[in-house]
């Protein structure tokens, strides 16, 4: 079933780009996961830096290590007031939920109609907002009750979804972010994120973190560090070798999930199907 459904993902994302393409112009054209996007000069991550300084190549340390479901195909991710929250795919088995860290378990949760494939989540005024994938339906619940409140319809797909507090940032697997108004979604603005000339498409679960979107690069063992004010790949954050070989079966998907605790500045990365998740730290590849 995951496999199926990641080669129609895969499908869909080429659609997706080719009709980017034909609406922005083949100049640098998009680009496919794990591609020479991901190869560039190093330099410092910030304001101060240029664009020709960018993208830094960082590596990781694992912190710490947590027990995560491998039945959850994970599609969003966030962290809020002690735990993990959760959002999954799959027709028929999607859903959102409030996780245990410690233990990896869902301590609530809500299934979707089996009609639904889940897609990224993001806690925004007391709501939390689910995209769909193919279905043109954002769910809105209340976040302490997790009732269903409303839902918001929107135009092509839904991946990833974030938000700096104002706004909602949402991803499509193209190299587009949209800038949404959490009253009825409407669309502010569009980022069009770039790697030097090159468009980085893809782009699947989002996290702000910092004043900047995470971004994981779909099929790839990459995190795309953006500025939202220009689309610029600041940093290409390289997590191969997470998941050992030993904890990988059949249903192991890509990587896919990242959560930032906020008060203390832990960063949770996880994946589809994987059977952990990790705390990591960042630093500058030399």
């Amino acid at each position: 079933m995951s496999i199926l459904n990641t080669i129609m993902k895969i499908q869909a994302a080429a659609l997706v780009a080719l009709m980017s393409m034909s609406c922005f112009g083949t100049s640098g054209g998009n680009r496919p996961a794990g591609d020479s996007a991901a190869e560039g000069s190093a330099g410092k991550v910030g304001p101060a830096g240029k664009a020709a300084d960018f993208p830094v190549h960082y590596t990781y340390t694992v912190k710490n290590v947590y027990p995560h479901n491998e039945s959850s195909y994970t599609q969003g991710l966030y962290w809020h007031d002690g735990y993990l929250w959760e959002g999954t795919g799959q027709y028929g088995q999607s859903a959102l939920m409030q996780v245990d860290l410690r233990t990896g378990e869902a301590v609530r949760s809500v299934e979707l109609d089996g009609g639904y494939f889940g897609e990224g989540i993001a806690l925004l005024d007391g709501r939390i907002y689910q995209l769909t994938w193919l279905e043109g339906q954002c769910i809105v619940y209340d976040a302490v009750t997790l009732d269903v409140i409303g839902s918001f319809e929107y135009a092509g797909q839904g991946w990833g979804l974030t938000t700096d507090g104002t706004y909602l940032y949402m991803s499509n697997g193209s190299h587009e972010i949209y800038v949404l108004d959490p009253a009825g979604l409407r669309r502010r603005d569009t980022i069009r994120v770039s790697v030097g000339r090159r468009r980085l498409s893809q782009l699947n679960e989002l996290e702000w973190i910092e004043g900047r979107i995470w971004a994981n690069i779909y099929g790839s063992d990459q995190i795309a560090i953006i500025n939202p004010e220009d689309g610029v790949v600041e940093g290409l954050v390289n997590l191969e070798g997470l998941l050992p070989n030993f904890e990988r079966t059949p249903r192991t998907d890509v990587l896919n999930g990242i959560a930032y605790d906020k008060s203390t500045g832990r960063i949770f990365v996880t994946g589809k199907n994987w059977s952990r998740l990790f705390e990591i730290e960042i630093r500058e590849k030399q």
